[in-house]
């Protein structure tokens, strides 16, 4: 926030309330349009022009890599590595070629067991991740029933990394879409490394 900066509307200080809160929960903004409807069904237009108010007050800020995700300036940031990209899709190649990001530090409690993905693909959005989604993943080598994890796949051609949901289903490994019209990748565990767990994500496609 700005010095002397003009304090909020009454209706400014919800949105702000709203956005902080949304982001705690999902790891991510909300949408224009979920503000607007937050206020009482106002259009993503209306929500806009409060929206910039917020951000020329200094009560708000756009991260350059991800336009999507708005921060209240009140909310501590903390720099992690990403690493490259990550299919939710088809299995591709994640490049290491390490740059720093800035995170809510309410998403990553400890620095140095995290990391970000950028994602390529369709595959996870009934997840609510999106093609270009940044993912937030803890590093681990163990998931539960039920995660979304990094999975490395090694076979005869090498290995590929993909974001999938884990599920062990007797002496194989179900990496689940969440997508109807994709179906399931079947591993032997031996072909299998989980690299992480999903945590959270950060949007970077417009609003």
């Amino acid at each position: 926030m700005r010095p002397n900066a003009r304090p909020p509307s009454v209706i400014q200080k919800r949105i702000l309330d709203f956005i902080k809160e949304y982001t705690r929960d999902n790891g991510y903004a909300p949408t224009l349009k979920e503000i607007g409807q937050e206020i009482g069904g106002k259009s993503a237009a209306a929500a806009y022009q409060h929206v910039e108010s917020l951000r020329v007050k200094g009560y708000l800020s756009k991260k350059d890599n991800s336009p999507r995700s708005l921060v209240a300036e009140t909310e501590e940031q903390i720099t992690i590595p990403m690493l490259g990209t990550i299919a939710a899709g088809s299995p591709i190649a994640v490049f290491e070629e390490p740059m720093p990001i800035a995170v809510p530090k309410s998403m990553v409690p400890q620095r140095d067991n995290y990391y970000a993905l950028k994602v390529s693909g369709n595959s996870m959005v009934d997840d609510g991740i999106w093609d270009h989604d940044i993912v937030i993943i803890r590093h681990q080598t163990t998931a539960n029933p039920g995660d979304i994890v990094v999975a490395i796949i090694i076979d005869e051609f090498g290995e590929g990394a993909t974001l999938k949901t884990y599920y062990p289903r007797g002496n194989q490994i179900e990496l689940k879409p969440k997508n109807q019209t994709m179906q399931s990748i079947m591993v032997d565990p031996e072909n299998l490394e989980i690299r992480g767990v999903f945590k959270g994500l950060i949007r970077t496609v417009n609003i």
